[in-house]
């Protein structure tokens, strides 16, 4: 009796019953009808960290729009931009107010950004156009795939990497400095270079005479960003191997099931 009253309230309220199964898989459908039904009080929309993300897409926005011919407006609001990345994850943990929203529209203004400005130094060094190219290629291919990897093992966060999985990756992600450190120093270098098409006059200081300072910030920043790719390419290669080594679980659980 009680397994057809428990089907009977599943007929009857299947939305009830879909949110039920699992709190990580949740119907789609139900997903829209909560963000469409979602209160002032608890609207994710409006949640502050999410309103600093679209405070960095404005910014991203308005950098853009002085990149081809105001170097200084653009500097700035992209930098600013940059930095509100590490105010942004701060506040969600001081809140209370962490989500997958804001986490995915924090990694893809991450992505649409620099694509962006590397996008802008294609066209103004030509003959390097591949290679930023490859880059754009690398930094979103590395993180979708690192995102998907991590979404179908079960993980709440990309970021949540096991020493186990790969060292590199959770020292990466585990340590915020390290990460802000990282990040930074590679929008340095690309800012840099961005720079380097507007500033021609050399610095005074001895020994450094021949180089303007956004070239000498570039030659600081670059190892930087080498390392950064490097471990974009480490995590490529991870989450490649997870994603793999989840299609062969799967198989050889449908095998079993067969037999």
């Amino acid at each position: 009796m009680s397994t057809h009253s428990n089907g009977s309230a599943a007929s009857t309220n299947p939305r009830k019953s879909r949110r039920r199964d699992s709190l990580r898989h949740v119907d789609a459908k139900v997903a829209v009808d909560l963000a469409t039904a979602q209160t002032y009080s608890e609207n994710v929309f409006l949640f502050i960290p999410n309103l600093i993300g679209y405070t960095r897409v404005i910014l991203a926005g308005v950098s853009l729009h002085f990149m081809s011919y105001h170097p200084k407006y653009c500097t700035l609001a992209y930098c600013i931009s940059c930095l509100l990345d590490a105010v942004d994850g701060q506040a969600a943990r001081a809140l209370g107010q962490t989500s997958k929203f804001g986490a995915v529209l924090d990694m893809v203004t991450d992505r649409c950004t620099t694509s962006c400005l590397l996008c802008y130094l294609s066209s103004a060094y030509p003959s390097f156009a591949l290679v930023f190219q490859f880059l754009i290629a690398l930094d979103f291919s590395s993180h979708y795939m690192h995102m998907y990897s991590s979404l179908v093992t079960g993980s709440r966060s990309h970021k949540l990497v096991k020493s186990d999985v790969s060292r590199i990756l959770w020292y990466y992600y585990n340590d915020s400095r390290t990460l802000f450190f990282m990040c930074a120093g590679n929008e340095m270098f690309f800012v840099s270079l961005y720079l380097m098409k507007w500033v021609d006059t050399p610095v005074t200081f001895a020994y450094l005479s021949s180089f303007t300072w956004p070239q000498i910030l570039a030659l600081l920043s670059f190892p930087v960003c080498l390392a950064k790719n490097i471990i974009n390419l480490v995590q490529l290669w991870k989450a490649s191997k997870i994603l793999v080594g989840v299609d062969l679980a799967e198989r050889a659980a449908a095998r079993e099931k067969g037999e």
